[in-house]
């Protein structure tokens, strides 16, 4: 992919980083990485999976049967894998680039003036 990837897709990249997952384990892992600002509903989830699975960044790693109903799980394929390594690497430079453009404004914002006591600013 040349395009940067959509934080749920970077997201679920990134939990199928750490081990195979089924459909709502993807989703739990996707919210705990996001510290709960990225929910996926099913719906969205598997149709992003399709979409990754036919673009060869994701393979099903195995399918069993829970509780009478087939749980397919999803890993991380090579290309996956070096997708989300460049990614990475590419919001790695952006989040340097900017936090060096803070420190540069910091050391050359004016300081505030002194306030006098007792008046409301």
């Amino acid at each position: 992919m040349d395009t940067p990837l959509r934080e749920p897709t970077f997201l679920i990249l990134t939990a199928l980083a750490g081990e195979p997952l089924h459909g709502y384990g993807l989703i739990g892992e996707v919210a705990a990485l996001s510290d709960g600002r990225v929910t996926l509903r099913p719906g969205t989830l598997y149709g992003a999976l399709d979409r990754l699975v036919d673009a060869g960044l994701v393979e099903v790693d195995r399918e069993e049967v829970v509780d009478g109903r087939l749980r397919r799980y999803y890993r991380l394929s090579p290309a996956g894998d070096a997708t989300l390594g460049a990614e990475t690497e590419r919001l790695r430079r952006n989040v340097e680039a900017a936090t060096a453009r803070l420190r540069a404004r910091s050391r050359t914002a004016r300081p505030l003036a002194p306030r006098t006591a007792g008046g409301l600013a």
